[in-house]
């Protein structure tokens, strides 16, 4: 079955084909951060002015790049939500647009259930052997650990389709906390992949505070965000002084920042994994391409940790195209009628599934 997924839930324009969940025949990616970086972080109206300029030539590539035309697709698969709504409607109406012109079915996609599919795909790679689907490797139950820019969860995935939150974050997510921590040590926007720089180069200094939270699988990264503000303040970070602030100073507090992130999420994480007895941990979103964090979920975890490379990690469209092969097989389709849902957490379905129930898709062979 061959899938087109159109992505456009926060500041990158993305459309991808497909195969059964698992082959990318094309993945196409725009992204906004340069002209959000002058902000320091993404400004809504300028995101969504910007998908209407990049989704038609995006679509286009992606079909010209997997050598195919529209009825060539079976199904038009896209992000419903959760993200900006003035980004996600652009990404939508060009996907009904896309199904009203060639009879295919509408699919719209949970965008964290994406994150935690990206696990799933592989790019074809003459010569190289395609490594096991997560289910096929370890099977289910499957604990699925989504870090984000908006969002930091833990959920159950019990058999396709079916994820139960049992974690989250109470205030900041942990790319969000990236983010704000970069801007206070002047390393500008994104946060995530400027902070994994330089603190390579960081040394030892003393650990910021980390909030666990017991009794809970919930996260709570704002009392260290104040924690790097006040530590950045004690030692000349912020305000930057004239000249700039100590490059040593910044890079062992950047090191100390990851570090807190690392062993809360991965600590976490891994003891969720053996308390609910799961047989795999699969990862996602922006922050799983942090390479401090992968290694320490695995050096804390029992079982096998699964994560796509960077360039599935982050907002993509075959995600939402593995995401929709799944809802496929169990006969769901979404009508005309299906709108944005900002709101939605990684257990919610998307909405208006208001079509006629197609017939479930048979695994293929």
């Amino acid at each position: 079955m061959i899938v087109l997924g159109v992505e456009s839930s926060c500041d990158d324009t993305a459309a991808a084909v497909v195969v059964d969940g698992r082959e990318i025949r094309s993945n196409v990616v725009t992204s906004q951060a340069e002209l959000h970086a002058r902000y320091g972080g993404i400004v809504p109206e300028l995101a969504s002015r910007s998908h209407i300029q990049q989704i038609v030539p995006v679509v286009r590539a992606a079909l010209s790049e997997a050598d195919l035309a529209l009825p060539d697709v079976d199904a038009i698969a896209v992000t419903s939500g959760p993200g900006l709504a003035g980004s996600l409607i652009v990404g939508l109406n060009m996907a009904k647009g896309l199904a009203a012109a060639s009879d295919k079915p509408l699919i719209g996609v949970n965008h964290l259930q994406g994150h935690a599919y990206a696990g799933w795909l592989y790019e074809p790679n003459p010569g190289v052997q395609v490594a096991p689907a997560p289910d096929e490797l370890c099977g289910f139950p499957l604990l699925c650990l989504v870090v984000s820019g908006g969002h930091t969860d833990l959920a159950l995935l019990k058999s396709h389709g079916e994820f139960e939150r049992i974690g989250r974050t109470r205030d900041d997510a942990a790319g969000e906390a990236f983010d704000k921590a970069a801007r206070l040590m002047g390393l500008g926007y994104p946060g995530g992949p400027a902070i994994q720089k330089i603190a390579a180069l960081g040394g030892p200094s003393e650990p910021l505070p980390r909030a666990w939270i017991r009794g809970t699988w919930d996260f709570s990264f704002s009392g260290l965000k104040t924690a790097v503000l006040h530590r950045a303040r004690a030692e000349g970070i912020y305000p930057a002084p004239d000249g700039g602030p100590d490059s040593d100073a910044v890079a062992a507090l950047a090191r100390a920042f990851q570090e807190a992130v690392a062993d809360v999420i991965a600590t976490k994480t891994a003891r969720a994994a053996e308390e609910f007895g799961v047989n795999g941990i699969v990862i996602g979103g922006g922050v799983a391409a942090n390479s401090a964090l992968g290694e320490a979920l695995s050096d804390r975890s029992n079982v096998p940790v699964m994560s796509p490379p960077p360039a599935l990690c982050t907002d993509n469209g075959a995600m939402i195209a593995a995401a929709a092969f799944h809802y496929l097989k169990r006969g769901e389709r979404s009508g005309f009628d299906l709108d944005v849902t900002p709101g939605l957490t990684i257990e919610d379905a998307p909405s208006a599934p208001s079509a006629p129930a197609a017939t479930p898709v048979q695994d293929p062979g």
